[in-house]
């Protein structure tokens, strides 16, 4: 009995030690393997800082945060949050871990409501085991995956809250820890560093992008480019200065009330382009009036009217005046689609001083082609006036004289060509004054003149030949818009007529303008028949009649019609 029990004492005292050895090892080897965990947290966080920091693009530094983050606490979704200028609510939203199906189908990013929110209004790190149960909840939209566990930190630049890093759900299913919340921390730190480099550095490529537009511009409206060519050129230049999906230059015309969309670039401005808005319920008419800047995270929800927003599903936008005061031109604007990044005051800072030299170095190019077209109206003047007091009265004179030489003449025949000669001098006479009178219309302006002109070519191949054209007196300064109108229509017609119809060989349109308008269209055809339509003819005796002339017609010496279409322009 004594020596069982000797015995089991001494196997009591072996085991002993072999416990508290074995109780040393696992211990030891707990910490070591705590010491490889931080040694390899440590690492993974030196790699994601040296990874964050040597991107200069702002979008891909934040893409590289917000997956950094996540790998480092070990998160199924993470997310980074990018608060407003009004530092109340988030305009930019970057996830991982949520599929583009399952984005598409939550909708729109989250505003900073709920425990977002609360990161905003008390930028603290929170660590939540369940947040559904936090007071601030406001819970989930539809289609959003479920989320309980929740780690958030807020990242600074410069003592600026930045926006804030949102993880929810550990992959292994438990909660995050102290050293998770440590870890995150110290990569906000250093993520805060990088975003400011990759601002500092985006700032300065649009500084550079922006003076290098000036001077695209300015050299292109100094140049001669044609108006509506720089408008499209600046709305190319704002667009990308901007980084946004869609630009476009509205003037003003302030005797309509309304805008012109002058010029477009980028998504959908081939729906835009050529718009007509008006000034009221319209981004672009508060701007003007007040002559300020606008920068809008929700376009359509702020003028749901505007047809621009109505057409296109635009959200964020800026739009700064085309000019100051007396001298604004119009409305510069840029914008993304919903869900795009919103402008920030950095994009506004730029585009103002933009549109500004812009609408300078517009309004120069204006002031350059009016002295342009003025000079070329004194050279037309002078030219009108060399001819009226030279060319045509020395045709005169030499006129004068044949009618002198043809009386003396004996032989009839002598008599009857300088007879001719004295009414080709006369017909040239006509011609040269008719030159004369299109000299002194704007050359920028298509005058009646030349539409009667047009019209009249336009008929030489149904006729068969060119139609005679004499035009006598100030028609492009006598004649009133709306005779003119009624003018070309007339001649149209009569025109027509001969070709259909008259079955002629020659034509001859004369226009007279002196106290009234005389139209007189002469063939040598068949004549008009008996019995025949004369619809055309009703109507261009109504037009005659509603301005308060008359349409006549009779037959020509030996063959063909005369049309007689009188107006009174006094």
């Amino acid at each position: 009995m004594d020596t069982d029990s000797r015995h089991g004492g001494d196997r009591a005292r072996l085991i002993l030690p072999q416990l508290q050895l074995d109780d040393l090892l696992s211990e030891l080897q707990s910490r070591i393997e705590a010491a490889r965990s931080t040694r390899d947290r440590v690492h993974s966080l030196l790699e994601a800082v040296l990874s964050i920091g040597s991107e200069l693009d702002l979008a891909t530094v934040l893409r590289r945060i917000t997956e950094a983050a996540t790998t480092l606490v070990e998160a199924r979704y993470g997310a980074l949050g990018v608060i407003g200028d009004d530092g109340e609510c988030l305009v930019e939203f970057v996830t991982v871990g949520v599929s583009d199906e399952e984005i598409a189908a939550i909708g729109h990013w989250p505003h900073g409501d709920g425990i977002l929110g609360l990161l905003i209004k008390d930028p603290r790190p929170l660590r939540l085991a369940d947040l559904s149960t936090h007071p601030e909840s406001v819970g989930f939209p539809a289609n959003h995956p479920p989320m309980h566990r929740f780690l958030g930190v807020p990242i600074r630049v410069r003592e600026e809250v930045f926006g804030n890093l949102y993880m929810a759900e550990k992959r292994d299913g438990g909660e995050f820890d102290e050293q998770d919340q440590v870890v995150l921390t110290a990569l906000a730190t250093a993520a805060g560093i990088a975003i400011e480099n990759a601002r500092l550095y985006e700032e300065t490529r649009r500084r550079e992008r922006w003076q290098q537009a000036l001077t695209e511009i300015s050299t292109a409206l100094l140049s001669g480019t044609a108006p509506d060519e720089v408008g499209g050129l600046v709305a190319d230049r704002a667009r990308e200065i901007c980084d946004a999906d869609l630009a476009f230059v509205a003037t003003a015309d302030e005797a309509a009330g309304e805008f012109l969309v002058a010029a477009a670039s980028g998504e959908g401005a081939e729906r835009i382009r050529g718009l007509r808005l008006p000034f009221e319920n319209t981004l672009g008419g508060d701007v003007h009036e007040h002559d300020r800047s606008l920068l809008t995270a929700d376009a359509r929800g702020k003028a749901p009217e505007d047809p621009i927003c109505r057409e296109l599903p635009i959200g964020p936008a800026l739009l700064v005046p085309l000019g100051r005061g007396g001298s604004a031109r119009g409305v510069l604007a840029v914008a993304n689609t919903e869900g795009g990044s919103v402008f920030n005051e950095v994009a506004q800072r730029l585009l103002e001083p933009f549109a500004g030299q812009a609408a300078v170095a517009m309004e120069l190019a204006d002031r350059r082609r009016d002295l342009e077209r003025l000079s070329l109206l004194e050279d037309r003047d002078r030219i009108a006036k060399d001819l009226h007091d030279t060319v045509i009265q020395r045709l005169f004179a030499t006129a004068m004289t044949l009618m002198s030489a043809g009386k003396l003449a004996d032989r009839p025949d002598v008599r009857r060509r300088i007879q001719r000669s004295v009414d080709d001098l006369d017909e040239t006479i006509r011609q040269i004054r008719s030159t004369i009178f299109a000299l002194q219309v704007e050359p920028d302006a298509e005058s009646l003149r030349s539409r009667l002109y047009s019209v009249v070519d336009d008929f030489t191949e149904p006729l068969g030949f060119s139609p005679s054209v004499r035009f006598d007196g100030l028609l492009d300064t006598d004649v009133d818009g709306q005779i003119g109108e009624q003018l070309v229509a007339v001649v149209s017609e009569a025109l027509s007529n001969v070709a259909r119809h008259a079955k002629a060989s020659r034509v001859e349109v004369v226009l007279d303008v002196r106290d009234d308008l005389i139209l007189r269209v002469e063939d040598d055809g068949c004549g008009i028949p008996p019995g025949g339509r004369r619809s055309g003819l009703r109507n261009m005796a109504e037009r005659a009649e509603s301005l308060g002339g008359f349409l006549e017609l009779k037959d020509r010496e030996g063959c063909g019609t005369v049309l007689l279409w009188r107006v009174p322009l006094r």
